[in-house]
């Protein structure tokens, strides 16, 4: 695994919504909407590997993603595109502490960023919004229909991670 001299950054900000409408989000120039499952992996080291299916417009996708965390604000990111053998191999190295984690992405161009808005089947209330920036110090405006409830960058119990042990420890 390559260190944060040379692995890219992922440098991003979380907030917490109010649930947004749904054909509003839909009807975003650019918007594109993928159905996400994610799964995280027994955790080895300073990493956190997962891997994702994802389903856009019917084509089907598979990542594996390892993060190291340096901030709240900014991980070392290392994304590989894999097959579904790769996907599956890698299931059986599943977190049994948690659950993997079903969602409808929806990311939409907007004042420079690419807004990413994440819808959970265990909320009905509320989502999350994300936002990647070039550094941590980087503006970001956010679109006035999208009601913020808080920022959550800081707050690890809204962190994917932490989603997916919550639903794990409810299921039991």
């Amino acid at each position: 695994m390559k260190d944060s001299k040379t692995a890219p950054l992922e440098i991003e900000r979380k907030f917490l919504i109010e649930m947004p409408d749904v054909c509003w989000l839909e009807g975003r120039p650019g918007c594109r909407v993928r159905a996400i499952t994610q799964t995280y992996l027994v955790k080895e080291g300073e990493y956190r590997a997962r891997v994702r299916k994802s389903v856009t417009d019917g084509v089907v996708t598979y990542t594996h993603t390892a993060k190291k965390h340096l901030t709240n604000m900014t991980r070392v990111e290392k994304e590989t595109v894999i097959d579904e053998a790769a996907y599956l191999a890698f299931l059986a190295q599943r977190d049994p502490l948690r659950a993997a984690i079903e969602k409808t992405r929806y990311a939409f161009p907007y004042e420079g960023h690419v807004i990413e808005v994440d819808i959970f089947p265990f909320w009905t209330d509320q989502a999350v919004l994300e936002a990647e920036l070039q550094s941590e110090g980087e503006a970001l405006i956010l679109p006035p229909e999208l009601h913020l409830i808080r920022e959550v960058t800081d707050d690890p119990a809204y962190t994917n991670a932490a989603l997916a042990k919550q639903i794990k420890e409810a299921k039991q």
